[in-house]
């Protein structure tokens, strides 16, 4: 059983299929796009770029006509044909995923590189993904580290913990824990709950960064109210030892239900031996806050 803080595992596939996503609706109104079916359909056929993006997003989510992925990849080709990098990364999509279009790597690093060298960060994070790990074209470690890099210097979170990631692990560079906690600092701030866990055990822990309990303590609780159950874990045990917060037994409950909850098995045993400790009354104090803060998650309030 770990009893001490630990960083949550990176996902690299997961991140790769679920950090990209199509614009919404919203996002075309917010950019001044056409946003009514039929007017965006003649301004398509008419050849306009934006708009055959715009028709390609309404078809892909089945906003203001029948949803239809066929449709949405026919429209996002024809605007990325003309240079459009948005339509060129929504491609690169659907062909990891294989979404309205056989699954093609290659394709999908090809359209990828398209929008990555136009600096559409997303891209160019997706594109370094499919390097580190050989998808459609050759491993290679310092491309995908360069496109990492470029996507998080335009402030790709994802990237940018990514990045720290690697430098951590050492993975595909030399370790560097001060470059590290740079990186995951960066993420961290962006409100990357994953970022913000690391970035807690390198402060517990003093690894690149000066240790400071108090800090670890803050960005465990910033990860924890976004659901992260790692995070959840190990604020439980800085409540159990008292580590840069006062101990309290029953906070440590708490935050030990939470994560078992997410299936954190570890918690589990350590929630028990927290709940031993409390009276009947505090125990049902305590299963009261954790419905509170649980609602709390599910609904994204501070």
């Amino acid at each position: 059983m770990t009893t001490t803080p630990r960083r949550h595992g990176f996902l690299w596939l997961q991140a790769l299929l679920t950090a990209v996503a199509f614009m919404l609706l919203a996002g075309l109104a917010a950019a001044g796009v056409e946003t009514d079916f039929e007017t965006t359909q003649k301004t398509a056929e008419q050849g306009e770029a934006s708009a055959q993006y715009a028709l390609g997003v309404m078809y892909a989510k089945g906003l203001g006509t029948p949803q239809d992925d066929r449709q949405a990849f026919a429209w996002y080709q024809k605007a990325a044909a003309q240079g459009h990098a948005l339509s060129q990364y929504n491609l690169g999509i659907r062909y990891v995923k294989g979404v309205g279009v056989p699954q093609d790597y290659q394709q999908a690093i090809g359209w990828y590189e398209k929008a990555a060298a136009q600096g559409l960060a997303p891209a160019q994070y997706n594109l370094g993904v499919m390097l580190e790990k050989g998808l459609g074209a050759p491993t290679d470690c310092p491309q995908a580290v360069a496109w990492y890099r470029k996507a998080a210097e335009q402030g790709h979170a994802e990237a940018q913990y990514h990045l720290g990631t690697m430098f951590d692990e050492g993975a595909c560079l030399a370790p560097d824990e001060k470059k590290a906690a740079f990186w995951l600092k960066k993420a961290a701030d962006r409100g990357e709950a994953k970022a913000q866990v690391s970035l807690g055990v390198m402060y517990a822990k003093g690894e690149g960064i000066a240790a400071d309990a108090k800090e670890a303590v803050a960005w465990f609780r910033k990860a924890a109210m976004q659901g992260e159950r790692t995070a959840q874990y190990n604020l439980a045990l800085m409540n159990a030892k008292g580590q840069g917060i006062p101990q309290d037994d029953a906070k440590a409950y708490i935050w030990f239900s939470l994560a078992a909850a997410q299936g954190e098995r570890e918690a589990v045993e350590l929630r028990d031996l927290a709940a031993a400790k409390l009276t009947s009354e505090q125990l049902t104090t305590a299963k009261r806050i954790a419905a509170e803060i649980q609602a709390k998650i599910d609904t994204g309030t501070p």
